[in-house]
């Protein structure tokens, strides 16, 4: 008999995207529904993936074990309640609970960097590793824990929010409510930040950019710096530089505290590839403490990159239901 197949589901703050997945990690069907941005009714939300999971359930010739949700916040050890969500409006919302409502099979909700590190140490990036920490570069910066087998959530279920350490007293205030957080320095809106203040300015280091977005500087996105970086833009490939360049210097925090064998980064600014990793290998190396005295873990690239996340809610709740061997 075949292990059953389980729908994940990736939530982020314009978007619900889902997908039909087998017991080895491959997307059999997708289905996606945008949301309004920072819709303050949880409704809403909750509306597009019951429409999503109905569309995957329609579509699937064989049966279905659960359902995992992915979502970018702080979700409750209980694995059912979202506490805070800094780029949603979820406060204390219980997600689980809404959802076990309106669809007829067993739901699981994680973290979205969970998922993610789940799905590339089964499937990934991360395979064979026992030590393994996930970083994934959004909008923010989320994070994840394994070791041996197991993703380590914490007393209360909020480890590994990694974005949220303060690396800069009194700097850029973050959504969190807090100064200073490391994704105002190494994230997507880091990015698109400096990007941005370098147009406004005139600089004609960034004629580049200018030319591409004229005066429209809410035009500038991650993936257009990324894109103009890869395309031989030097001011592009510097500000990747800088955020590559902080990406290491946390890193090398989070080996003293954890020792993992290895870093995984995914998320978006993720696809930027060597143009970000190499930058932030050079200040992993410069600032990890003992450095030359101790093995250094290795940072390598998400391999199931956008996927990851719904892979990963996937399979964490199939393996709810239907444990691994």
């Amino acid at each position: 008999m075949s292990t059953p197949r389980a729908i994940g589901i990736d939530i982020g703050g314009t978007k619900v995207a889902g997908g039909l997945v087998d017991e080895h990690g491959t997307v059999l069907l997708r289905a996606r529904r945008d949301t309004p941005h920072r819709s303050t009714a949880p409704r809403v939300v909750e509306d597009m993936i019951v429409s999503v999971v109905e569309e995957l359930l329609e579509g699937s010739e064989e049966p279905v074990a659960a359902i995992g949700i992915g979502a970018a916040g702080f979700v409750a050890a209980d694995r059912a309640t979202v506490v805070f969500a800094p780029h949603l409006s979820w406060r204390h919302e219980p997600l689980r609970e809404a959802l076990d409502r309106r669809i007829e099979l067993p739901v699981f909700v994680d973290n979205d960097a969970n998922a993610a590190c789940w799905a590339e140490w089964r499937f990934g990036a991360g395979q064979g590793e026992s030590h393994l920490v996930m970083v994934t570069l959004g909008t923010g910066i989320g994070g994840a824990v394994l070791v041996d087998g197991r993703i380590q959530r914490g007393r209360f279920g909020i480890a590994g929010e990694f974005g949220h350490m303060q690396v800069m007293p009194g700097g850029h205030r973050c959504e969190c409510g807090n100064r200073g957080c490391w994704e105002q320095y190494a994230s997507g809106n880091a990015l698109v930040r400096e990007a941005r203040s370098l147009v406004q300015a005139q600089s004609p280091l960034a004629a580049d950019l200018i030319a591409h977005v004229g005066d429209d500087v809410a035009a500038i996105t991650g993936p257009m710096v990324t894109e103009a970086a890869q395309q031989g833009d030097p001011i592009a490939a510097e500000l990747l530089a800088e955020i590559g360049t902080w990406l290491g210097t946390g890193l090398a925090n989070l080996a003293n505290a954890f020792d993992p064998g290895a870093f995984v980064i995914g998320g978006g600014v993720s696809a930027a590839g060597d143009l970000l990793l190499d930058p932030a290998r050079e200040s992993f190396r410069r600032h990890l403490a003992g450095r030359g005295y101790r093995p250094e873990a290795r940072i390598k690239a998400a391999r199931l990159r956008n996927e990851a996340g719904l892979v990963g809610a996937a399979d964490l709740a199939r393996a709810a239901v239907v444990p691994h061997d």
